[in-house]
């Protein structure tokens, strides 16, 4: 895949003509300095944008030249999403907020699903408590039960362990190995050796392009 950004006149190439695979199952790092391509890889693999030039398959399916509405569709069905600012709403409940990806699906039983996600990250006992009422790693977390609540085949964490500190940082690396030990996928963004130790493989990015592929 190719990825242009136009600038008024100037063209700027964020990847250039990358190749990459990522197997069902695996747990997967990209790491890079700042403009190797990093976000712009991982906004394709999410579907949050398209490749100028190339194909991007997900599940068998290419999707690179889907609409907008499609390309939402599988967002809401197949992938799930972690930042590092967690992006709760502070005036709701966590509960409330794990909820939000089934707003506009047709799932019955939306509380009970939520209680359910909040349950597989240990979080269920906070279920009635605000953002604000709790550490920076329960946050994430919650955020971590929300991406989890439509089942999707694929998680993304964008620096998931940015604002934390080292211990609960290993924490939510931990969370996400027994995530993937039951079979989801999971691609994330870390400049932290350490962190990205976790996985089983690290893709290097550089210039935007793929410089290293190293398996664990």
């Amino acid at each position: 895949m190719t990825k242009i950004y136009k600038l008024g006149d100037v063209n700027i190439t964020a990847l250039n003509d990358v190749t990459c695979r990522i197997e069902g199952g695996e747990m997967v790092s990209i790491m890079g300095h700042s403009g190797s391509g990093k976000s712009t890889l991982m906004n394709l693999i999410g579907c949050l944008d398209k490749p100028t030039s190339g194909k991007y398959q997900l599940d068998g399916m290419d999707v690179s030249r889907l609409k907008e509405d499609q390309l939402a569709e599988i967002r809401n069905k197949k992938i799930g999403f972690v930042f590092q600012s967690f992006n709760l709403l502070p005036r709701v409940t966590t509960v409330t907020n794990v909820e939000l990806p089934l707003v506009y699906s047709d799932v019955r039983n939306k509380r009970q699903r939520a209680m359910d996600a909040l349950e597989s990250v240990g979080m269920a006992h906070r279920a009635n408590h605000h953002p604000t009422e709790i550490s920076g790693g329960e946050q994430q977390r919650v955020a971590i039960a929300r991406a989890l609540v439509n089942n999707p085949s694929l998680i993304l964490g964008d620096e998931p362990t940015g604002n934390l500190d080292t211990q609960t940082s290993h924490g939510i690396m931990t969370l996400l190995q027994q995530l993937n030990s039951q079979g989801i996928t999971i691609v994330l963004v870390t400049h932290e050796e350490d962190i990205a130790a976790y996985t089983q493989r690290t893709i290097y990015l550089r210039d935007g392009q793929i410089v290293s592929g190293k398996k664990r």
